[in-house]
């Protein structure tokens, strides 16, 4: 298990600068080019898993207590945590090192079969509206919040991470098989605002500022 090499289905149209071998996977750091922003990256080596539990309420994830209300979401130690409905959690890996699978037959390894992307920065809400009518800055939602619907025509999971102008983002996850129709929509939607791949070094440091 340890030789098989985990290719993401995310392939962007840029020169990386910058690679790193981890858990076998290749991660870009940082690609040439990558401009000041809005950017998009690419975050399916991050491990995710999806808890179900008929009796979910008060069950804790990782030592962390899943949020009570569908839609909610808590971000600790490295781990956010979505509430997705009266029986089901997405538990995403973005940060810290990472964590070991849960050793619980009611959590599903979904990282080979899905798509993780982060997009943020300037202009975000330009971008958003041409590709979902969701509303990733509701003010009546406090950040982090989960939103479940289409996004480009494709059913996803979205989280919005900070709605702050100037460094505003999202998460996102979809099936495995929209990669290349979602990542060209979505660098078309951020043509005119110079949207551009950017490595997990580029997410690493929004992330800083977001949580500190």
């Amino acid at each position: 298990m340890d030789s098989i090499i985990r290719h993401s289905a995310v392939s962007f149209d840029a020169a990386p600068a910058k690679t790193e071998a981890r858990d076998n996977w290749s991660v870009v750091m940082e690609y040439e080019d990558e401009g000041t922003g809005p950017y998009v990256v690419d975050l399916s080596h991050r491990p995710r898993w999806d808890l179900q539990d008929a009796e979910i309420d008060g069950v804790q994830s990782l030592g962390i207590r899943i949020p009570d209300k569908p839609g909610q979401c808590v971000f600790e130690n490295g781990i956010l945590l979505n509430r997705m409905n009266r029986t089901q959690a997405s538990v995403w890996h973005i940060s810290a090192e990472t964590p070991a699978f849960p050793d619980d037959p009611a959590f599903t390894d979904i990282t080979d079969s899905t798509v993780f992307l982060a997009v943020f920065g300037p202009d975000l809400f330009g971008i958003l509206e041409k590709l979902s009518a969701l509303d990733f800055f509701d003010p009546l939602h406090q950040t982090p919040f989960l939103l479940q619907g289409p996004f480009s025509h494709v059913p996803c999971q979205i989280v919005t991470l900070d709605k702050a102008p100037g460094r505003s983002g999202i998460l996102m996850t979809c099936s495995r098989g929209y990669a290349r129709d979602m990542v060209g929509a979505i660098l078309d939607a951020g043509m005119e605002f110079k949207l551009r791949p950017a490595g997990e070094q580029a997410f690493s440091s929004w992330l800083n500022e977001v949580i500190r």
